[in-house]
């Protein structure tokens, strides 16, 4: 029994620790930056800036008991254990606002994103137009 506890031990701290370096590995690549790369246009200068979301979680655990004995069978038989893992992980990084830099100053233009401009608008509508309508029924009684 102990030694297939030892076992159970060394296998859930190896496979946390895989499972640990591999999330680290997953967060680097998805690691973006703010601001780019000044880019050289003419006399001026380029810049695009960007809204950056990461997030994820892992999870492990393990387990080790001993299972019913069954006829004849010993303690050491009867035991069991597992261990398991897993994680995600995403991101996301969008273009927010261009900085142009030239001889006259310095100019921040936004990036509109016309995707989320219409969700918000579908949204707001989704809400208002119910309760106009449920206004309008309520004024004609």
């Amino acid at each position: 029994m102990r030694g297939s506890l030892r076992t159970l031990i060394s296998s859930t701290d190896e496979g946390r620790e895989r499972l640990l370096a591999t999330m680290q590995d997953i967060f680097a690549a998805a690691r973006a930056r703010v601001y780019s790369e000044p880019v050289q246009v003419g006399d001026r200068t380029i810049i695009t800036a960007s809204e950056v979301v990461s997030g994820g979680g892992f999870g492990f655990g393990s387990g080790m008991g001993a299972a019913p004995e069954a006829d004849g069978a010993t303690e050491s038989e009867g035991a069991g254990g597992g261990a398991g893992g897993g994680g995600g992980g995403g991101s996301s990084a969008r273009p927010v606002a261009v900085i142009i830099v030239d001889r006259d100053g310095v100019d921040i233009r936004p990036v509109y994103d016309a995707t989320k401009v219409a969700l918000a608008g579908i949204t707001a509508a989704g809400v208002i137009v119910p309760m106009l309508i449920r206004m309008l029924r309520a004024g004609r009684r």
